[in-house]
Formats: C-alpha cells, sequence, structure tokens
C-alpha cells in the first residue's frame, strides 16, 4: 500500500505538471497561430467582396473561406480541449458512441458498438483525455483500414485497473506492420507513445484476414 501510495503520488505530480504545460500550449496557440488564421481570414473576406460575383476565381476563393472556417473552428475546439479539465469518464462511452459517423468513409458502416463491463468510476481528467485518444486513433484505423463488418469498443472498469478493448473482424495485418505500422501513418507508434506517457500497457493483436484487437490497461492506482 505504501509502494502503491507513492506511485499514485508521482502520478498525481505528472499529471498535474502536464495541465500546467497544456494551458500554456493553449494560451500560445490562441495568441498566435489561430489568431493569425482569424486575421488572415479576414483579409480574405475583404478581399472576396471586391471580387465581382461572375469571376472566374470565385468559387476558389469561397472554397479557401470555407476552408479557413473550419480550421478555425477546429483550432478553436482544440484549444478549448487543452485547457477543459472538467470531464468525467462518464461521457466517454458516449464521445466513442459519436465516433462511427464522425471517422468512419461515406458508404455502409460496418455494424458498431460500444460496450460497458463493471461500474463506471471517473478518471482523472488528462487521463481520460489519454485513453480517448488511444481508442479513437484504434476505432480509426479499423473503419478506415480494416474493411471490417463488425467493430466494437469496450471500456472495462475492473477492481485494480480500466481496460479498454477495441475489435474488428476485418482484414487484420502482417507481422510487419503490427510492428512498424503502415508506411506514411504513425497511429500505432503514437498509441503506444501516448501509452507510456499515461503508465498504461498497450498490446495490438492481429492477423492476415484475422481481425484485430487493441487492448489498453490503465492500473488502477493511475
Amino acid at each position: 500500500r505504501f509502494r502503491v501510495h507513492q506511485l499514485s503520488k508521482q502520478m498525481h505530480v505528472r499529471f498535474e505538471e502536464r495541465l500546467a504545460e497544456r494551458t500554456r500550449i493553449a494560451q500560445e496557440l490562441h495568441d498566435t497561430l489561430l489568431q493569425g488564421f482569424v486575421r488572415a481570414s479576414m483579409q480574405l473576406h475583404v478581399v472576396a467582396d471586391n471580387v465581382p460575383p461572375d469571376s472566374t476565381v470565385r468559387p476558389s476563393l469561397d472554397r479557401v473561406l470555407q476552408l479557413m472556417g473550419h480550421v478555425i473552428a477546429v483550432g478553436r475546439n482544440a484549444v478549448r480541449g487543452l485547457r477543459s479539465t472538467r470531464t468525467t469518464s462518464l461521457d466517454l462511452e458516449q464521445a466513442f458512441g459519436l465516433l462511427a459517423q464522425e471517422i468512419a468513409h461515406a458508404g455502409q458502416l460496418p455494424e458498431y458498438r460500444v460496450v460497458i463491463i463493471g461500474g463506471k468510476r471517473p478518471l482523472r481528467p488528462l487521463l481520460r483525455d489519454e485513453v480517448y485518444r488511444i481508442g479513437r486513433e484504434a476505432l480509426a484505423n479499423a473503419f478506415r483500414h480494416a474493411r471490417a463488418r463488425k467493430i466494437e469498443i469496450e471500456l472495462k472498469y475492473l477492481s485494480r485497473h480500466f481496460r479498454v478493448v477495441v475489435r474488428d473482424d476485418g482484414r487484420g495485418m502482417d507481422a510487419d506492420t503490427l510492428q512498424s505500422g503502415r508506411e506514411g501513418h504513425w497511429g500505432l507508434a503514437g498509441m503506444r507513445e501516448r501509452a507510456d506517457q499515461i503508465g498504461a500497457q498497450l498490446r495490438v493483436w492481429s492477423r492476415t484476414d484475422a481481425g484485430t484487437e487493441v487492448e489498453l490497461t490503465v492500473p488502477g492506482y493511475i
């Protein structure tokens, strides 16, 4: 119990340090990059107002303005997320439930479900955010690359740990891809790095034409 208390205290300090760093990054992003996009967008609107509606460049200009608006909205949401500390694990199920329509390609969606095992317990906000990002990346890989008919994510609240399992019945991955990831993609490496940063363990099982299972295990003291 003394050792667990020590580890818990160390993790608390690490999370507090990361929260302070996230807040600093959010402020810098807001004051520099995001504000720069807003100013550029305003200048584009001034230019657009002086371009005749029948001009051949007007459609391209409108598309750029639309893209700028989307980037600004996404940037504001990201900054808000970096600053946010008042989230709970109770909406983790809802967040994963909404992902299918967001990340799936156009066309028929595979069967998708979110399964809860055990009684829900609150997670540290920063830990919750990292768990969500790891789970989201695993689901994105399944929806976009697996060609699966069924995809599911399990959130397991167990006595000694919290576990997230993403599985699909898709085409799977060969041993080289499982070890190094797809060329030009850093999803698996990114998930492993995030897991290491929060003191969790990530395992991935897959075989060609046999589907994939991604398991994230977070010790209870964290």
